[in-house]
């Protein structure tokens, strides 16, 4: 790309796009409101008391009493970096799961950190397989740490976090837990899974801005990094000097937090609270099972199994013949709609579809259905016109029943 001239560069209007991709999704528009409120000082009480209601807020998401539940100034890669940094002593053994692109990543925080991986790889596609786990600990048992992610973006995949983590603990080990993309869009319950260490992102089912990563710590985690024998090698994430700032209600500066995103984080937490959880988690698979029936009247197969598919990250094959990046071009030129690519070993062969956050509504599903119809269409791909939304409507249509006579019966 050439550099444009320096005289010809004026303020920056980016186009407005429906963001079925795999992150960053649509922001609520009370979010945008509150991040153009007035800045005030990171040590101001004003901002100290909204600390306070975030880190509350925060809590009823992951569904944890941890104290220590914040949000880190950084994306969710910070996230996964600040668990590593504080958790992974030099020579410590880590297990990492790895069935996608983001257990890769957790391998290379451990080898950054001194640690040793230990990787257990699966099938792209496919859940963390808990005999595997079981397996290394046996071969392992000095193993510290298990480490795998819960809702694998590149994939749209869901390993069985709760039974992964009763296998850590079993071999006293503690688990360390990606939920970027499952946080508000399906179930994350921390003290019940008993997870000690679970990080996220704000710009895909909080229908938040991008650039925040939330994490809560067990109490067992904070006794280790407080005891550990060698300093946390990253300065800025170690968890003994955050505490002084997110950990006490006086605060000590540590850095300039980015008031502003942490404006919009608050508000997305209060539309989450509004809503209700478990009412986020429902509408995620009301959307979900509509995109569902379209994509397969249009013919297109998922590659996740039905039990292991998230319902807000959708992987879909390209058919046969069929150009996949042509296809997302022509999406976002002519109707302003992302969707995204395979990475990895799945590069040119599938479509990721995001369903996340403020994305997560009809609307959505009914233009994504449409244009991607008329793209396919064009490309040659037999497509019946209005076939595929007929059967998303059709598929509201059953779940407003089902909902209608499930209240009924209470009743």
């Amino acid at each position: 790309m050439v550099a444009p001239s320096l005289d010809k560069i004026t303020s920056f209007i980016p186009p407005k796009r429906t963001l079925m991709g795999p992150g960053p999704s649509n922001i609520n528009p009370r979010v945008l409101s509150a991040m153009s409120l007035p800045v005030i000082g990171h040590l101001d009480p004003a901002f100290a008391g909204m600390m306070e209601e975030l880190k509350v807020l925060l809590r009823y998401a992951f569904q944890t009493e941890n104290p220590l539940t914040y949000p880190i100034s950084g994306p969710g890669s910070v996230g996964m970096e600040n668990c590593f940094v504080n958790m992974v002593s030099p020579g410590d053994k880590v297990i990492v799961c790895r069935n996608g692109v983001f257990g890769g990543r957790m391998i290379e925080n451990v080898e950054r950190s001194g640690g040793t991986p230990v990787i257990i790889d699966d099938t792209w596609g496919e859940p963390v397989d808990p005999n595997k786990v079981e397996d290394a600990l046996k071969q392992n048992p000095d193993a510290r740490i298990v480490a795998f992610v819960h809702a694998e973006t590149s994939t749209g995949c869901e390993s069985d976090a709760k039974l992964l983590t009763q296998i850590a603990h079993k071999h006293d080990a503690m688990v360390i837990v990606d939920t970027v993309t499952a946080l508000g869009g399906c179930p994350v319950l921390v003290d019940e899974w008993k997870l000690d260490a679970v990080y996220s992102g704000t710009q895909k089912c909080l229908s938040c801005a991008p650039g925040l990563s939330p994490v809560t710590y067990s109490e067992r985690v904070v006794d280790y990094v407080k005891n550990r024998k060698t300093k946390v090698q990253s300065w800025f994430m170690d968890m003994n000097l955050i505490l002084n700032y997110w950990g006490n209600t006086a605060r000590t500066y540590h850095h300039t937090a980015p008031v502003n995103a942490l404006y919009g984080l608050h508000e997305a937490m209060i539309l989450l609270k509004e809503e209700g959880l478990e009412n986020s988690w429902a509408r995620h698979t009301m959307h979900y099972q509509a995109l569902k029936a379209g994509l397969e009247a249009l013919g297109l197969q998922y590659v996740v199994k039905e039990e292991s598919r998230l319902p807000q990250m959708n992987l879909i094959t390209v058919p046969d013949g069929i150009d996949e990046a042509a296809v997302r071009n022509e999406l976002l030129s002519e109707f302003n709609l992302e969707i995204g690519a395979g990475l990895g070993p799945l590069a040119g062969k599938v479509w990721r579809i995001g369903l996340m956050g403020y994305t997560a509504q009809q609307d959505s599903v009914m233009l994504c259905l449409s244009a991607l119809g008329s793209v396919l269409s064009r490309m040659g791909y037999p497509v019946k016109a209005g076939e595929a939304e007929a059967a998303a409507h059709k598929a509201y249509a059953a779940q407003h029943e089902a909902a209608a006579a499930q209240k009924t019966a209470k009743a």
